[in-house]
């Protein structure tokens, strides 16, 4: 009689986007857990759905992921510019898009995935849903410095960029103080306006500028005087990159045709440095916090909702609740 022998559960992780403190955190817990606790296997999906595309992957076990914990970035390799359902192909000096989400399903499938483990924000999100459409079972990791994604109250990586950008601002109130100057300080958070809200809270910034309430620049003048007018001859203004002005639009750094977000928003802080400057006559310098944000050891907060979020993946791969976020 022969007697067929039961492969193990093989779960795949991929990270896709823009990177963050904690993403290592989520790959270690969801390896740990699902290699002592269920006796599982797991396949890194490398340079996010690029090597789900083109079945870039390699196998990890416990000693992989030990001591990343406190490691930023993600040991997977990550990218925000492609789209499977999109994918964008060079002819001469354009792009061709074509669809290659078979290819994807096709890889998972020969890899003998049981489930993929999607961590990324919206937009990697999204398309992960899309393959849990087209038969992939998904579960979904959120993930963004912005804290913005719809369903969760706080993601992992935003209390890291906001200690960061806080830190920024700390530093920079000695500088503006000693010169008399306007600091205009840009931060990041795509649309959303948490990151300028809290750290320019935090920081003691005395201007904060949101996607989410356009500004009135005759406001942010005003303010500025009233500041000389009582003595205090330095500003702080905190902007996030999407703030814009009431009837305007915001300021976009580039486009990047092939990405699947091909926004790329930045510039605001130093048009709105030029234009304090010349209706002030105040000195004023802009600082663009910029990837900064986005790296080095994620906080304790951060290692440890990033933790429970990978551990509570596993639980939900176990109990097959295939096509959620934790």
């Amino acid at each position: 009689m022969i007697r067929r022998i039961k492969r193990k559960k093989r779960i795949g992780i991929l990270t896709g986007g823009g990177d963050c403190a904690g993403i290592n955190a989520v790959i270690r817990a969801v390896a740990k857990k699902a290699i002592n606790d269920y006796d599982m296997e797991i396949v890194g999906i490398e340079d996010g759905y690029e090597g789900a595309v083109n079945n870039k992957h390699k196998r990890l076990d416990s000693r992989d992921v030990s001591g990343i914990l406190t490691l930023g970035g993600t040991i997977l390799g990550t990218t925000k510019k492609i789209n499977p359902y999109r994918y964008a192909i060079k002819s001469g000096n354009d792009f061709k898009f074509k669809d290659m989400s078979k290819a994807v399903v096709r890889n998972i499938e020969n890899l003998e995935l049981d489930c993929l483990v999607v961590i990324g924000g919206d937009g990697t999100l999204g398309i992960a849903y899309k393959l849990f459409k087209d038969g992939i079972p998904v579960v979904g990791v959120p993930k963004t410095i912005d804290n913005d994604i719809l369903g969760t109250d706080l993601t992992f990586g935003f209390d890291t960029a906001l200690s960061i950008a806080t830190d920024g601002i700390d530093r920079l109130h000695s500088t503006a103080q000693s010169h008399h100057r306007v600091m205009v300080v840009e931060v990041m958070g795509h649309n959303a306006g948490w990151l300028a809200l809290y750290s320019g809270i935090a920081g003691g910034g005395d201007i904060i500028l949101i996607p989410e309430i356009p500004y009135e620049m005759n406001k942010i003048i005003g303010k500025v005087k009233e500041r000389h007018k009582i003595g205090k001859r330095f500003s702080i203004v905190v902007v996030a990159e999407g703030a814009k002005p009431k009837g305007g639009n915001v300021v976009i750094q580039r486009m990047v045709k092939e990405s699947s977000d091909p926004v790329r928003l930045g510039g605001i802080g130093f048009v709105l440095g030029d234009k304090l400057e010349k209706l002030t006559g105040f000195e004023t310098r802009a600082v663009v916090m910029g990837h900064l944000q986005r790296g080095g050891t994620p906080t304790v907060f951060d290692r440890v909702l990033a933790t429970q979020l990978g551990s509570t993946a596993v639980d939900m791969i176990v109990n097959k609740k295939f096509g959620n976020m934790v």
